[in-house]
């Protein structure tokens, strides 16, 4: 079995550098459109080049995916490493050039290693796009932000783009209806959700807390 597993890998690996990165958006935007109802706002605000960094409220385990393929451009996604690591969800976190992150007392090594690569990808010109939170809610509020986008704004000081998922918390990909190690069908199939987008905000004006309140107004909390 698992001589089998690294040659469905390979083969995964062979697939992706050869199909360009566009054409894997559209097989997921088709995926995603055909198990949910979809309603987008704003993503106009996104620019169409450019370094940008999005940052958006953390849902669910496919929300990297579900996100890819709706956004007009390719993002690469900061992960927290134990969902990056998913069997199967990993084959395509790595297409979509996933970035996997680690807090500073669990593997401070690959945490740095992330700040690198998010570093490049913005000196590259990328949309980078962001979970601020650091993991999936736990009961579908949203929670406080962690200091890292102060971080690499230092670094990189470009726009930020907030965005929010809507109506995501109880799909069998949230923490509410799904363990993983004991996955149930889905209880809403094609569930209306949204994902919605405000205007970028400039480096300079970016703190946790700040951003943290433009996610929740977008979300439909109360201001």
């Amino acid at each position: 079995m698992p001589h089998l597993w690294r040659a469905v890998k390979w083969l995964w690996q062979v697939v992706t550098e050869l199909v360009p990165i566009w054409l894997l958006q559209v097989v997921v935007w088709v995926l995603i459109h055909v198990l949910y109802r979809i309603r987008t706002q704003g993503l106009h605000h996104i620019p169409s080049q450019g370094a940008v960094v999005i940052a958006c409220n953390h849902v669910s385990f496919v929300d990297a995916l579900l996100m890819g393929g709706l956004l007009p451009r390719p993002p690469r996604f900061v992960m927290y490493h134990k969902i990056y690591k998913l069997p199967v969800m990993n084959l395509l976190f790595r297409a979509a050039r996933v970035i996997p992150i680690a807090p500073a007392k669990e593997d401070p090594v690959l945490l740095e290693a992330a700040y690198k690569a998010i570093r490049e990808a913005l000196n590259n010109g990328e949309l980078v796009g962001i979970f601020p939170e650091g993991g999936l809610t736990p009961d579908g509020t949203i929670q406080p932000f962690k200091p890292g986008i102060e971080k690499i704004l230092a670094a990189n000081p470009v726009p930020v783009v907030p965005m929010a998922l809507q109506n995501l918390w109880g799909s069998m990909w949230s923490k509410q209806d799904s363990r993983l190690r004991r996955a149930r069908l889905p209880r809403r199939f094609r569930a209306a959700i949204g994902l919605v987008a405000a205007a970028p905000i400039p480096p300079e004006q970016v703190t946790a807390e700040f951003l943290e309140v433009q996610i929740r107004v977008l979300r439909g909390d109360a201001a």
